[in-house]
């Protein structure tokens, strides 16, 4: 029998945290506890409906059943061209600099596996979105987490880490608006990125997953809407929330044709590319109606102010996120000292709320948890009134 011993890639993971709090969730709710979920960032709303429509039309067609297109299907790939012309001002060759993805996380991790050699180092931001440092530990690379309170800071800090690395970092990770944090950047923000990346002779991955969730100012930019930027950068994007598809697996990465062509080649050996009709549905996402996306915004706004009062009502004052799906809420002093696991369990036991501890983002995110939107507003404010018992019962 083979050894007992973990596979050497596993080993280099750490424990799932958010599974110990899944794990409680499953318990409780098996206790038949009505267990508030804002733990996973799992849209709520439904698809629109012209989106399945074009879905189901593509799925009676018996030729649309076979293998598709590992890179995505042609259609799709000019669907995404043109929205990056009329959304960020970017021109694209659908040929050459575009690739359609099951997701911007799978993009995102088998960029790490096309891009990375054992040991080269990789930038991060902490704290940051798991894949961003895990894709590339399980490629074999090595991450130099920079602390990110904020774009500044981040930018900041890794100017000081590039030089004080050795081996030199061969990328750095962008993600804005930022999941967990919704801290959000505009175009000098990139200029500065493009231009320190360029210095030292760096890839920059960038995650705009959620470029149109955003809430009032202007709407977030795309790294490649700076001049010179394709030369070294890659975006991932994903039509998970801005068309409430995330079931539906289906992203891109756009940009660099050096990058777009590795991330092709790994693909290739790895997957046949999402279900055809999944991708004539993203097509008619991308290229239809757009007043389904400003209706899905007005929802979240209204969601996030619904929990910014109501919260601050019991007790919990959470600063109101400038985009995304997440609020990015400091622990309530009463519970600091005990991190955001052991807060985030008691929370599910003793209000019968998830949210996700911010540990699992990194170090840096232990003072916070990570409340989606992903409920609606009565749900909200019943959370609230659950919170307020709770934090009275500690004052008491």
């Amino acid at each position: 029998m083979p050894s007992s011993d973990e596979f050497h890639r596993i080993k280099r993971l750490p424990p799932y945290v958010f599974e110990e709090v899944n794990r409680l969730k499953a318990r409780l709710r098996a206790q038949g506890r009505d267990v508030i979920d804002f733990g996973m960032g799992n849209p709520d709303l439904p698809t629109p409906p012209h989106i399945i429509e074009k879905l189901v039309e593509a799925a009676q067609k018996p030729r649309t059943n076979r293998y598709s297109a590992s890179k995505g299907v042609p259609g799709l790939r000019r669907s995404i061209a043109r929205y990056y012309e009329r959304r960020f001002g970017v021109g694209l060759n659908p040929d050459t600099e575009v690739i359609a993805t099951l997701g911007s996380k799978e993009g995102f991790a088998n960029l790490a596996q096309a891009m990375t050699a054992p040991g080269d180092v990789v930038i991060a931001p902490d704290p940051a979105y798991p894949i961003h440092a895990y894709g590339f530990i399980i490629a074999g690379g090595v991450i130099r987490a920079v602390p990110a309170p904020s774009p500044e800071a981040y930018l900041d800090g890794m100017a000081g880490a590039i030089e004080n690395a050795a081996p030199k970092p061969i990328a750095m990770v962008l993600n804005y608006p930022s999941n967990p944090t919704a801290q959000v950047v505009g175009l000098d923000f990139y200029r500065e990125a493009v231009a320190l990346a360029k210095k030292h002779d760096m890839w920059i991955l960038s995650d705009l997953a959620y470029s149109e969730i955003y809430f009032g100012g202007e709407a977030p930019p795309s790294i490649l809407a700076v001049d010179g930027a394709k030369d070294i950068a890659i975006e991932v994007n994903s039509l998970s929330k801005t068309y409430s598809m995330a079931g539906f697996r289906v992203g891109m990465a756009v940009g660099n044709a050096r990058l777009v062509a590795a991330l092709a080649r790994v693909k290739s050996y790895l997957d046949y590319g999402a279900y055809t009709p999944i991708q004539v549905a993203a097509s008619a996402a991308l290229d239809g109606p757009q007043d389904c996306v400003a209706e899905t915004r007005a929802v979240y706004k209204s969601r996030r102010d619904a929990l910014v009062e109501s919260f601050a009502k019991a007790g919990w004052e959470i600063p109101p996120p400038p985009a995304s799906m997440f609020a990015w809420a400091p622990i309530p002093d009463a519970y600091r000292s005990i991190g955001s696991l052991a807060f985030a369990k008691r929370l599910m036991e003793e209000a019968d709320i998830a949210v996700a501890p911010g540990a699992g983002f990194g170090a840096h995110g232990d003072g916070y948890v990570r409340i989606g939107l992903v409920e609606n507003e009565q749900r909200i404010r019943q959370a609230a009134r659950n919170v307020r018992r709770m934090l009275s019962g500690r004052n008491a």
